[in-house]
């Protein structure tokens, strides 16, 4: 299982996923249970990798993800996503290594925090093409 962390600088979970371009991907397909969680992979999108604008006519460097974690997304993001083959996770926790704990630990992260952001994309989603 991969698990990709949209992140602010690499150090907070961000919100607003379809423009992220700081992501921490966690590679689990060799982790085993009471084992050191392997450390993130930093990936640094290009703008044109941005996966709001992305056109999906190549390969991408999120490709193979299963899970997103981010603080904030829209539906066009979660549709686009879910059709890459990745579920998408909102929580309120900051800290992308509590989120990935909590997460390997089975435990449910905190609810997303209200960001104004998140209703305006809600209202550009109705006309994405995702």
């Amino acid at each position: 299982m991969k698990i990709a962390i949209a992140t602010k600088d690499f150090s907070a979970v961000s919100g607003h996923a379809g423009q992220t371009r700081q992501w921490l991907v966690y590679d689990l397909s060799e982790h085993r249970a009471n084992r050191l969680l392997p450390g993130p992979q930093r990936v640094d999108l290009d703008k044109d990798q941005v996966l709001h604008v992305f056109a999906d006519n190549a390969p991408h460097p999120l490709d193979g993800i299963d899970l997103v974690v981010c603080a904030s997304a829209g539906d066009g993001f979660i549709r686009h996503m879910k059709k890459r083959g990745a579920e998408v996770l909102l929580t309120g926790e900051s800290d992308p290594a509590i989120a990935i704990t909590r997460i390997l630990a089975g435990e449910a992260l905190p609810d997303p925090r209200f960001d104004i952001t998140t209703s305006l994309c809600k209202l550009r989603d109705l006309f994405s093409r995702h």
